[in-house]
């Protein structure tokens, strides 16, 4: 899952990125409005976790702007960051079309709760745990396991096979694959992508016994529900 963090506050966005980046989530970082913006129209994100108050675009106009202009994806999760506790900013912002709201200071481990607990709104799950046959993901452990036999990931292997395991059935390919588990640093002409299913899957046929990540040749990726 890919995420932007946008604060003018540049000590708290690096210390909400390294957080996040330490769940395995893909992680850019705006200063302002406007440079979230740009991002927003080349990146797809799956999560903004956005400030209220930035030195140039309101948070509450960029919140507006991802709703309902054509160029931004009205999917797009977005848990707006703000000192400001009052009742009626929070209705304001929830009006203008953020999914969650979280006051600071807050506790990092309670913006990471938050955050799974929005992207897991793609999928029926109810809590932390992520289940696709035999298949078991623990997002707040960052644990994975095969008929209870753990699975020895790297957090990139890891964050690979959550957005396979939300994504379960569909052809997915290597350029979204690379649009949401990767940042912006990822240079797009390496063949990471192709490496890290190659070692994922080969963990998960250690285990399983069974190919559960297909190739779809000329599309993409494709993880198989058994079930």
């Amino acid at each position: 899952m890919r995420i932007l963090v946008v604060d003018d506050e540049e000590e708290l966005g690096a210390a909400v990125a390294a957080a996040l980046r330490r769940e395995g989530y893909a992680v850019d970082v705006a200063i302002n409005g406007q440079a979230a913006l740009d991002r927003l129209m080349l990146n797809e994100y799956d999560l903004v976790a956005l400030d209220l108050t930035l030195p140039d675009i309101d948070g509450r106009e960029v919140c507006r702007l991802i709703r309902t202009d054509p160029r931004f994806d009205p999917s797009t999760r977005i848990l707006m960051i703000t000192a400001r506790d009052g009742v009626a900013e929070r209705v304001a912002g929830l009006d203008d079309g953020a999914d969650d709201y979280l006051v600071k200071p807050f506790a990092l481990a309670e913006l990471s709760a938050r955050v799974r607990s929005l992207l897991r709104r793609e999928t029926t799950g109810e809590d932390a745990t992520m289940n696709v046959g035999l298949l078991h993901l623990d997002t707040a452990r960052l644990v994975a396991d095969w008929d209870n036999q753990t699975l020895d990931l790297t957090t990139k292997e890891f964050a690979l096979l959550r957005y396979f395991m939300v994504h379960v059935g569909e052809v997915l390919s290597q350029e979204r694959l690379l649009e949401h588990v990767w940042d912006e640093a990822m240079d797009p002409f390496t063949n990471t992508v192709r490496v890290t299913v190659g070692t994922l899957r080969r963990k998960l046929v250690a285990q399983s016994e069974q190919p559960l990540i297909e190739t779809v040749i000329g599309a993409g990726y494709r993880l198989i529900d058994e079930e």
